[in-house]
């Protein structure tokens, strides 16, 4: 375990009187051109470009039998719904979102490990990665509620203290992900402006925020100004299929009122050379088991 370092200047302000928009000054590729890794360069272009890349199937069919049962194991659990890392559905009182799964099991801690995942991030992130976050995401059928617009790191900035955008996630399906059952939406190349939130960051907020985002939330006419800019993508595959994703990418998603669950494992790889300092608009800092203060590399 390490501490975390002094906070240093602040390159993106947040959470102030007004919103404001502010271009990203950091690269999004980080990685020299020409450096071997899993991505190919026009895919990586690519990324640059969108903020995001898309592997249709990532892990194989008996993968994600593994990876379901795993998740079905966790969220029947009473001791692990009993677990502060655990968050409840507010409706319905089931489990939505179990956070730090790669230390809570050795199944998940396996999967940040592989190459097939770390390897996207050190390619994309140009370092050594440790984890940031891992979470497993549940949206039974039948009323799930989803994520309202935001990015990451305005939330990872202000609450914990992460200084640059130089982290990147990624989301992989553990179930069918339609265009009905409150999938992954990105706006594309929105990752390129940085969108400050105005307000002020109430104490314990990550309390309130994990089950209905509130502060760090663009305004409508943000939000449709940056929709006629930039569109939206929904990202429907299979089981299996991953996402990438920049840090910086406004996305959400919508309610799941089909029959059909959406069910995913979520991790958050930031580079060794950005790590969580003090946070930049917010009181006190989130917990470890939100945003980490443990940097160990992944190997």
């Amino acid at each position: 375990m390490t501490t975390a370092p002094e906070r240093t200047a602040d390159l993106y302000p947040t959470r102030g009187a007004t919103e404001v928009a502010t271009p990203r000054m950091d690269p999004v590729v980080w990685s020299e051109e020409g450096t071997p890794g899993p991505v190919e360069a026009a895919v990586l272009a690519d990324y640059e470009r969108d903020g995001f890349l898309v592997v249709d199937q990532l892990i194989t069919p008996d993968e994600v039998d593994m990876y379901n049962r795993e998740l079905n194991r966790l969220t029947t659990d009473p001791e692990v719904r009993a677990d502060r890392r655990s968050i409840v559905e507010p409706k319905s009182e089931e489990i939505r979102t179990v956070f730090e799964v790669h230390k809570i099991s050795e199944v998940f801690a396996a999967l940040a490990r592989d190459p097939r995942v770390v390897g996207r991030a050190r390619q994309i992130l140009g370092s050594d990665v440790y984890v940031h976050q891992s979470r497993i995401n549940v949206k039974p059928g039948f009323g799930a509620t989803g994520f309202y617009w935001h990015s990451d790191f305005e939330t990872w900035h202000a609450e914990d203290g992460i200084p640059n955008m130089r982290t990147v996630s990624v989301s992989i399906a553990l179930t069918k992900n339609y265009d009905t059952n409150g999938g992954l939406m990105i706006m594309p190349g929105s990752h390129k402006t940085f969108l400050g939130c105005s307000g002020e960051t109430p104490k314990d907020n990550y309390k309130k925020s994990l089950q209905m985002q509130d502060a760090g939330t663009p305004s409508d006419e943000s939000l449709t100004k940056f929709a006629d800019a930039h569109g939206i993508k929904l990202f429907t595959g299979e089981p299996g299929s991953a996402t990438w994703f920049d840090c910086n990418c406004l996305h959400g998603s919508g309610d799941n009122i089909t029959p059909y669950p959406r069910s995913n494992v979520f991790i958050v790889f930031n580079s060794v050379e950005n790590k969580a300092m003090e946070p930049f608009a917010a009181p006190v800092r989130r917990p470890e088991f939100i945003g980490a203060r443990d940097f160990t590399p992944v190997r």
